[in-house]
C-alpha cells in the first residue's frame, strides 16, 4: 500500500513560525512534523510514500530527500505555483498512487492509530478517522450512526482526525477539471451516495495548527 502525506500549506495560522519554514518541518520533541508522520506510516509497514509540496517545499525536498535516510521511498508531488488544496493535491498525486486504496494524512496531525489496521471497507470509496471534537473545533464536522455511517447534523460531535484511506475512484468525478480543490465538498458528495465511511478513534489526537497548540504538545 502507498501513502501520501499532505504538506503543501502555507501555514499561515502558524505564522511568524512558518514565515521561513515550511510547518512540516516544525519540530515537535525533536522531531519534525513530518518524521512523526513517516514513523506513524514504517510503523504499519508502508514505506512507499508520496509527500506533495508547495510553500517552501524545496527546504522539505532538502531535508527528506528520497527518504534512504529514514528507510522509506519518498516521491513528490510537486505544487510550486501554488498549493491545490487537500482534494486538489491528491487529484494531481493520482499518477503516482496507483490503482489501489492508499493512504493520506496531514503532516500537521500527531495521533497514535495503528495505521495497520486503516482498510477501506466494501462499497466504500473513502474511509475516516473521526476524533472528539477538540476545543479548537467545538462545531465538529460529522457525526457517526450504526458505528460506520456519516452523516453532517446540527449536533456534529465528531471531526476529521486528517488521516484516512481513499480509492482512486473516490476522486475519479473530479479529474477531468483539475485545479484547487478542498476536500470537504468531495466527502459531502460522498455522504449523499453512500460511499464514505468512518471509524471514531479515542486515542491520543492532536492538531499542531497554531504556536499555543505547538507549546501544548511539546509540554505535554
Amino acid at each position: 500500500m502507498k501513502a501520501m502525506i499532505l504538506a503543501a500549506g502555507r501555514g499561515e495560522r502558524m505564522m511568524p513560525l512558518t514565515k521561513t519554514t515550511p510547518k512540516p518541518l516544525i519540530k515537535v520533541r525533536g522531531l519534525t512534523l513530518i518524521e512523526h508522520s513517516i514513523s506513524s506510516l514504517k510503523k504499519a509497514k508502508i514505506s512507499d510514500i508520496i509527500v506533495n509540496v508547495a510553500y517552501l517545499g524545496w527546504q522539505i525536498k532538502a531535508f527528506i530527500g528520497n527518504g534512504k535516510r529514514l528507510c522509506v521511498k519518498v516521491t513528490y508531488s510537486d505544487e510550486l505555483s501554488g498549493a491545490l488544496g487537500t482534494a486538489g493535491g491528491i487529484i494531481k498525486a493520482l499518477p503516482l498512487l496507483g490503482k489501489e486504496p492508499f493512504v493520506v494524512i496531514n503532516s500537521d496531525v500527531l495521533c497514535d492509530y495503528d495505521l495497520s489496521k486503516l482498510t477501506l471497507p466494501v462499497d466504500s470509496l473513502a474511509h475516516l478517522i473521526l476524533v472528539d471534537n477538540p476545543e479548537h473545533n467545538a462545531t465538529g464536522d460529522f457525526s457517526l450512526t450504526n458505528d460506520h455511517q456519516v452523516s453532517i447534523n446540527q449536533s456534529n460531535d465528531l471531526t476529521f482526525s486528517g488521516i484516512g484511506i481513499y480509492h482512486p475512484d473516490f476522486f475519479k468525478p473530479y479529474v477531468s477539471t483539475p485545479g484547487q480543490l478542498a476536500l470537504y465538498p468531495l466527502l459531502k458528495d460522498a455522504i449523499a451516495n453512500n460511499k464514505l465511511s468512518a471509524e471514531h478513534y479515542d486515542g491520543h489526537w492532536q492538531d499542531i495548527g497554531t504556536p499555543e497548540r505547538l507549546d501544548q504538545a511539546n509540554t505535554r
